[in-house]
């Protein structure tokens, strides 16, 4: 089964995202995502890190990778 992504963050320029994932077995993974407005490309991974038992670990962890990410990540969620 194909992970599916149950949470999006954006920076405030809307350039950079957190992708939270869930996969088929129950665990969680995040992604760090840019897009750039002249490339038609649209987003692309950066880096992340899989394996969380939980939604809060795997921010946890992007937090510490991503200082950009705000500690409430309620205030910066996003869909795309």
């Amino acid at each position: 089964m194909k992970a599916v992504v149950i949470r999006s963050i954006n920076d405030p320029s809307e350039q950079r995202c957190i992708d939270i994932r869930r996969h088929g077995d129950g665990s969680f993974e995040w992604l760090e995502c840019r897009r750039d407005p002249e490339d038609p490309h649209g987003w692309r991974v950066l880096g992340g890190e899989d394996g969380f038992a939980s939604v809060d670990d795997a921010l946890n962890a992007a937090r510490d990778a991503a200082p950009w990410l705000p500690a409430d990540p309620v205030a910066g969620a996003a869909k795309r």
